[in-house]
């Protein structure tokens, strides 16, 4: 980049070159500015969009007219966020810069990263640009956040206080919600208290009885199986004396005190039974089920499924299982091992919830044999884990910057910089990978080696975070069989093909969950289904997730879900698009 450039002064004369192009409306001079492999991932900067284009001419030609349309302006250097830098991304030397700008919805907040196309390059060639909206103009936080304001002191000490406020307004009567979020987990939560903070009323339902029951209610031995770095949820951040690893317990207290300290409208012991959406009004009539039996049917313009990219067990046709004389349960119904102590037990499947109920089981002295279906990818917790996060570890930027600089890597500059993180990984884990090998287990490393942040955004799942079950594996204290090795099912176990005969009393099905697209047909009709296709998993066009944070084919319909960082990144985003709606701006 040259050693007697600073990294500022590289951005900047970048930065003069690009906001004369946008001035010129040439798209030619657009296009020089940008590496023949280059990419612009736009957030709703410029577009309605979360849509990424990939080529210097095809970034170009659909750039310009957008930043046209938005009458985009003033890009600079953010001088109040993180300063520019050198830094590596994926196995690249960079110069990365967090950028503002001014649209007319509002301003903006953008990551451009700049690489030399060759030693002569000069300057250097944009690599990556993404531009988001940070808020639409007028609406923004503060000034949501102050029209709440209300007086230092009521002169009618007798009239009604905060909590009775509090209680009326959540009680809905002759009123609906502008949203119904249907999920009071981490997706639900987040979403609601984006809309809440922009001024967007959200009533959040959900089946269980407390908040945090959907954590509190599963295995005894869960925890996060990343750290609590990248783990906060917005506005709150979790205190800096947490563990590292969180127990579900503690995850489940704090989203019920997070519902509570965000003021999010919360109607537990609550079913969402389905809606029909009236084209002509502009709202669906959803119809809810309450603890008594009544029905309550509301009409919001908005229904935000918060049902969790993994919400529905997967219960596959397992031929003979029926005539097995023990029980049966999906892993979201296992408690713990302790009822099984002596006892011989199958787990089906090779995930991380197989993985850490293998473990129970084990620590509370069951016979376990977990029985693997497919190849599966497997990393050690530590170091390895980890290394996908890097962005947040360390001093540095603050954590909205770091979600920022994490939402601006397209999906195939993700996908170089997992495949070396993922080499370095099984460099680190050659002992446990070759004793795993040694025991006859299966092992993959993800889409072109590109590790278990892909598979979790295609598949929802299908790798393991080895806190101690391969351990066991490898020793031999945890059985392994394959599925293929199985000839059939009886009262007693399992009958092997080659003539052995395993014992069991329990069979654990921890065979994953059915994608969030399951429940549409079920819940809005067929014809919504097929409006809305696939959610989840990457879309070709777009190089983004399927009907994920945005507008869907079905009008009033979104989803949300993910990682406790994904959902902190993009609720934000989710609740804007709802917001410019609701103003007749999208």
């Amino acid at each position: 980049m040259g050693a007697d450039m600073r990294a500022d002064q590289v951005v900047e004369a970048w930065l003069t070159r690009f906001n004369a192009a946008l001035e010129a409306r040439d798209p030619a001079q657009i296009g020089a500015l940008f590496r023949p492999d280059g990419h612009w991932r736009d957030i709703l900067g410029l577009t309605w969009r979360i849509a990424t284009v990939s080529g210097r001419d095809a970034a170009a030609a659909a750039l310009l007219p957008a930043a046209g349309d938005r009458a985009a302006r003033g890009f600079a250097i953010d001088q109040d966020r993180f300063p520019p830098r050198f830094v590596e991304r994926a196995g690249e030397e960079t110069v990365e810069a967090i950028l503002r700008f001014e649209t007319a919805i509002g301003p903006g907040a953008g990551i451009l990263r700049l690489k030399r196309a060759d030693a002569a390059a000069d300057p250097p060639w944009a690599w990556t640009l993404m531009t988001s909206l940070h808020h639409i103009a007028g609406h923004d936080e503060e000034t949501v956040r102050l029209s709440r304001e209300e007086p230092a002191f009521e002169r009618d000490w007798h009239g009604p206080n905060w909590l009775d406020k509090r209680q009326d307004s959540l009680r809905y009567e002759g009123r609906d919600p502008a949203v119904l979020i249907v999920g009071g987990g981490h997706a639900g939560l987040t979403a609601a208290a984006s809309l809440r903070a922009i001024g967007v009323e959200a009533l959040v339902v959900d089946r269980y009885e407390r908040i945090g029951d959907n954590w509190r209610k599963r295995y005894h031995g869960l925890k996060l199986h990343n750290q609590v770095y990248s783990n906060h949820l917005p506005y709150l951040p979790f205190p800096k004396t947490w563990p590292n690893y969180i127990p579900k317990d503690k995850i489940a207290n704090w989203l019920e005190f997070y519902a509570e300290a965000m003021e999010i409208d919360v109607w537990t012991l609550t079913g969402f039974e389905g809606a029909e959406y009236d084209a002509a009004a502009g709202c669906w009539t959803a119809r809810l089920k309450r603890a008594d039996g009544s029905e309550r049917v509301m009409r919001p313009r908005h229904i935000v499924m918060a049902t969790s990219v993994s919400g529905t067990p997967n219960l596959p046709e397992i031929p003979t299982l029926d005539r097995f004389g023990g029980q049966v349960v999906h892993s979201s119904r296992f408690g713990n091992g302790a009822e099984w102590r002596g006892k011989p037990v199958f787990v089906f499947g090779t995930g991380t919830s197989a993985h850490d109920i293998a473990q129970d089981l084990h620590g509370n002295g069951a016979l376990v044999t977990m029985v693997q279906r497919s190849p599966t990818l497997v990393v050690n917790v530590e170091p390895s884990a980890q290394l996908y996060d890097g962005i947040y570890y360390g001093p540095g930027p603050t954590l909205e910057d770091r979600d920022l600089i994490n939402t601006s890597f397209p999906r195939d500059v993700m996908k170089q910089a997992h495949k070396l993180l993922t080499a370095k990984t099984r460099e680190l884990d050659a002992e446990l990978l070759e004793g795993l090998e040694r025991a006859g287990f299966r092992l993959e490393f993800g889409e072109d080696g590109t590790g278990w942040p892909l598979k979790y955004r295609t598949r929802g799942g299908g790798y393991y975070f080895n806190v101690g079950a391969s351990d066991l594996i490898v020793k031999r204290e945890i059985g392994l069989i394959q599925y293929h090795d199985i000839e059939s099912f009886d009262a007693a176990g399992v009958q092997m093909k080659d003539g052995r005969t395993l014992p069991g009393e329990l069979v654990v099905l921890a065979t994953g969950y059915k994608g969030p697209d399951h429940l549409v047909g079920q819940l809005f009709g067929p014809d919504v289904a097929q409006r809305v296709g696939r959610v989840w998993g990457f879309d070709e066009e777009t190089q983004e997730l399927r009907n994920m944070w945005v507008r869907t084919p079905q009008p009033g319909l979104w989803f949300t879900g993910g990682s406790f960082s994904q959902c902190r990144m993009y609720s934000k985003y989710l609740a804007m698009q709802i917001q410019a709606t609701e103003l007749g701006l999208a």
